[in-house]
This record gives structure tokens, C-alpha cells and sequence, in this order.
């Protein structure tokens, strides 16, 4: 997803410096483009930062470690997700600990996913010149 806003673009610069324990081990799994994916680290969509990001699936991938479930930050996370959903993506929270505990098997995971999941263009309904759907059907 390309559109960003500066400010997301300069707050995504700064969070690759500074990668949390989490981030930066499943991102030494990730950038190895496992079969063939490529990955994004903090990568802006919009007004937001996301941690990693698979244009090619449409998949963001958020670490949550506790700071996401103190004071206000369940209510943004939600109102963050909705957006990011409304974009068409698909989004996927993985916990902090899982990374710790075995950042190969989380990438794994993820992988599988990608692999699971519909390319995007396939999600999209088709159209026929006249306006109808792909069967000639008007609506």
C-alpha cells in the first residue's frame, strides 16, 4: 500500500532504528523473503505505522507486547484496526511472547497464512463493461 502520509513515512523511518526485541527477531526471519514473500518493516499505510507488512497478500502483521493492553491503547488498536480493515486489508496480531519463544515457527506461521489466503484481485468481484457482475446481471 503506497499511500502514507509524511508523517507516517518520518515516525516509520525512526521505528526501524528502533525495533523492539520482538520486532527485530521475527524481521531477521521475515527479510530472508521465506518462499518467495516479501516483507515490510515498519512499513506507513495512511496515517499509521504497522510493523510488518505483505503487500503481495494485502497482510499487515502487528506484534503486541503489554504496552498494547494499557489505558487507552485497546480502544486505538481497535479503531487502527477497523481502518486498516476498511482498506481491504487483512490483519493479523501476534503476541510479543510467541516471538520470543520461537521467532522461526511464528514466521512460519505467517507464511502459511500468505499461502492460505486468496491473492487480492481475487477477492475483488468481476465486472463487465455494461456495469453488471461477470454473469451480465445489472444491479
Amino acid at each position: 500500500m503506497e499511500n502514507h502520509t509524511p508523517r507516517a513515512l518520518g515516525a516509520a523511518r525512526k521505528l526501524r532504528r528502533q525495533m523492539s526485541l520482538p520486532e527485530g527477531l521475527l524481521w531477521q526471519q521475515l527479510r530472508q523473503r521465506p518462499c518467495g514473500l516479501k516483507f515490510r518493516s515498519q512499513h506507513p499505510v495512511g496515517d499509521f505505522v504497522v510493523d510488518f507488512y505483505c503487500a503481495s497478500h494485502r497482510l499487515v502483521i502487528e506484534i503486541d507486547g503489554k504496552v498494547h493492553d494499557m489505558g487507552g491503547n485497546p480502544a486505538r488498536d481497535r479503531e487502527r484496526d477497523q481502518w486498516l480493515e476498511g482498506k481491504g486489508l487483512t490483519l493479523v496480531r501476534v503476541p510479543a511472547p510467541d516471538v520470543l519463544r520461537d521467532p522461526a515457527r511464528v514466521a512460519e506461521s505467517l507464511v502459511a497464512l500468505c499461502h492460505d489466503m486468496p491473492p487480492p484481485s481475487a477477492l475483488r468481484a468481476a465486472t463487465s463493461p455494461r456495469g453488471g457482475d461477470s454473469l451480465g446481471v445489472v444491479s
